[in-house]
């Protein structure tokens, strides 16, 4: 299946990378404000690099458009390419409000095409690992889940320095004035949708804690770079979820049910290893154990000992890159099985849409906080 990208800017690397992993779909073209960067990205795998959005769109060769611009621009980038009948697969969010977030999803349905969004997570080897485990690992019912997805204080990273293995810069000044949570948080949430089904409310906190992340870029013009949001699910579960740019690095998972907890450490790795742990006496004695070692190395973990380990701020951006194991693809990939099996896709434009609402509740809640009882569902 014929699929083009627009935007060819750090993330493009990432996904184009992973072609080699799915010979059904073939990159036709790309497209970018920045002609140069098309130009290059374009060169590096030999197709066309189209000279606007309406010459992509009017090329029937495509037949699904990877939204891989900024959020601010997905919103018309969807619509244009879903008015002209291609199918579309968006980075996230959908949109950065919940109207035009819904006005993608009727357009779609109207056209007759599919729309889906980012990110894949869920469909790769360690959360599908966790679905299965849900029913068999003998937790019982799950009543609670903590996710993290806090990356360290990014602004004393030296992120102007950061690239894609091809060199994309990465774009900085766009992320810190996103946000930490339209960015971050669908890593998580759209999971937890997946797997527990449509949230009821969510009550969080957002805020913007280090204002002062770059001389060229004033804190007024700063996304939020902290919050914590409770999620009620209509089936029972309450997740806790944190987002920052603040916070030392965790990007783990704990699903914790009435006899036991199904843990990841890393979100972003696809491989990353299940730990299951049972609420017996045997484990309360372990979980003390392990406690007191993990203290003992507190001081280097967050390298408060000047180490350079992977939290620290000294750590250098090709090593950290390391730590992303995932296809970025799965979800296009995805979509496309679903387009040729006429099947509802895993990644569906209503899963997109809910989890697009969950995350604008918490980005838009303040300092002060707020409850938000939620209003589209699966």
């Amino acid at each position: 299946m014929g699929i083009a990208f627009v935007g060819c800017g750090f993330v493009a690397d990432f996904y184009a990378a992973n072609l080699p992993l799915h010979p059904q779909l073939a990159l036709v073209g790309v497209f970018d404000l920045a002609v140069s960067r098309a130009a290059s990205l374009a060169a590096r795998h030999g197709v066309r690099a189209y000279d606007t959005l309406n010459a992509l769109l009017a090329d029937p060769a495509v037949d699904i458009v990877v939204n891989l611009t900024n959020p601010a621009s997905h919103f018309a980038v969807s619509r244009a390419s879903l008015s002209a009948g291609k199918h579309v697969y968006s980075e996230k969010p959908l949109a950065t409000t919940l109207a035009d977030a819904e006005n993608l999803v009727a357009l779609a349905q109207a056209a007759g095409v599919r729309l889906a969004g980012a990110p894949c997570g869920l469909l790769g080897e360690s959360l599908q690992a966790l679905r299965r485990l849900l029913g068999q690992a003998g937790i019982g019912r799950v009543r609670a889940i903590y996710a993290e997805l806090d990356d360290g204080p990014v602004h004393l990273m030296h992120p102007q320095d950061w690239a894609s293995p091809e060199g994309a810069p990465w774009p900085w000044r766009d992320e810190f004035q996103t946000g930490c949570v339209l960015e971050h948080a669908a890593y998580h949430l759209s999971w937890m949708v997946a797997l527990f089904g449509p949230a009821r409310s969510v009550t969080a906190v957002s805020a913007c804690l280090a204002p002062d992340k770059h001389p060229d870029l004033p804190g007024a013009d700063c996304g939020p770079d902290f919050s914590v949001a409770c999620v009620a699910f209509e089936s029972g579960p309450v997740a806790r979820l944190t987002c920052s740019t603040v916070a030392p690095h965790d990007r783990s998972v704990r699903v914790i049910g009435e006899h036991g907890m199904l843990q990841l450490d890393e979100i972003w790795h696809f491989g990353a290893p299940m730990r299951i742990t049972r609420f017996d006496d045997l484990w309360l004695r372990a979980s003390s154990y392990a406690w007191l070692r993990r203290h003992a190395v507190t001081r280097h973990l967050f390298a408060l000992d000047g180490s350079t380990s992977e939290s620290s701020p000294a750590c250098g951006w090709r090593r950290r890159i390391r730590r992303h194991e995932m296809d970025y693809l799965l979800g296009v990939e995805e979509l496309a099985a679903s387009i040729r099996d006429a099947r509802p896709s895993q990644l569906s434009a209503e899963l997109a849409l809910h989890v697009t609402e969950i995350t604008l509740a918490i980005h838009e809640a303040g300092r002060c906080g707020a409850s938000v009882t939620l209003t589209t569902r699966l």
